[in-house]
């Protein structure tokens, strides 16, 4: 059975097309999810509030996303989260991203 430690699945629309970067034989694909939910307040008017995910995807499986992934589609990710950080101009920054180990996409054709 796989382990459900740390595990993520999200469905979501691509915010851009992803930014593929090659190291050495090794592709690395990134690029933003939206997810929304939507639901009525108090006063019954409806609410949409969006998230919006890093995600980064390694391998052969960036090279899918490379190819067939553009801003606007859907997919369902699974992965783990992943916290890091670096520093930018003196100012310590931190990134959750979501690092892929499938990629399912959705909606059919664009």
């Amino acid at each position: 059975m796989k382990s459900l430690r740390n595990s993520v699945q999200l469905i979501g629309r691509l915010g851009k097309d992803p930014e593929v970067k090659t190291f050495g034989d090794k592709k690395k694909a990134s690029f933003s999810i939206a997810t929304t939910d939507a639901y009525k307040n108090a006063k019954g008017e409806k609410v949409e509030d969006t998230q919006w995910h890093n995600i980064v995807i390694w391998g052969s499986l960036a090279g899918v996303a490379e190819k067939y992934l553009k801003k606007g589609q859907e997919v369902c990710v699974e992965g783990k989260l992943v916290h890091r950080d670096y520093e930018s101009g003196g100012v310590k920054k931190f990134i959750t991203e979501i690092n892929v180990n499938d990629l399912l996409m959705l909606g059919g054709k664009q």
